[in-house]
């Protein structure tokens, strides 16, 4: 588990069947079996090597994100290690298992902000995207600031410290970026599916569904 609040930018390449991740130095030392956000992807490290460590892809991986032809030009990533219990958490929770990937459509600088705009490649996991929500874009954790109706194309807000120790200052108009969506979000749309529910059966607990919510005082 990881809050997505940066602490490094290391490079990748491509290692045989695994990667190369270097730049770990500021969370180092590292021990075999940790956990390491890359670009907002959970590895595991494999073997130590130098200020980083090598670990081992899978073809899911490869194919739900961006560090395959990030590895192969050895470009930039944002690292972060695993969450402690002791941790605080000044993000939001980020699983590391990347949803899918998203196009930068526009960059605009603010005179205190930049503002990014994305736009999911898989149209149908907009429904989880909101205004004021948390999103993880390469594993940095972002708060929405504006999106259309379908959540596809949505515009963030980036304060100047988070562009300055990330790689979102690397970024350009067309590049392509990993993206979780809010793990609250996927909750809360399985509950209200009612799936799993017994609804129905004797003694069983009412499912919980948008009516349940709004005669119990949500709204």
């Amino acid at each position: 588990m990881f809050t997505g609040l940066i602490q490094a930018v290391g490079t990748i390449q491509r290692r045989s069947s695994g990667v190369l991740i270097e730049g770990c130095g500021a969370f180092a030392p590292l021990a075999i079996g940790d956990s390491v956000a890359v670009d907002g992807v959970c590895l595991t490290v494999a073997e130590r090597s130098g200020d980083g460590f090598l670990a081992d892809v899978s073809e899911e991986t490869l194919s739900r994100t961006t560090l395959g032809t990030k590895a192969d030009r050895g470009a930039v990533v944002n690292l972060e290690p695993a969450l402690r219990l002791s941790d605080r958490l000044g993000g939001h929770l980020v699983s590391g298992h990347v949803d899918a990937i998203g196009e930068v459509v526009a960059i605009d600088a603010r005179p205190q902000s930049w503002e990014l705009q994305l736009r999911w490649l898989e149209p149908r996991f907009g429904r989880y995207v909101c205004e004021k929500a948390s999103i993880a874009v390469d594993g940095i954790s972002l708060t929405v600031a504006r999106c259309g109706s379908d959540g596809v194309d949505f515009t963030l807000a980036v304060i100047p410290h988070t562009w300055s120790v990330t790689t979102l200052n690397k970024r350009a108009v067309g590049d392509r970026v990993n993206l979780e969506v809010d793990q609250l979000a996927r909750y809360a749309e399985r509950l209200l599916d009612g799936a799993g529910s017994s609804a129905g059966a004797a003694g069983a607990e009412p499912s919980l569904s948008r009516e349940w919510l709004s005669a119990h005082g949500w709204s």
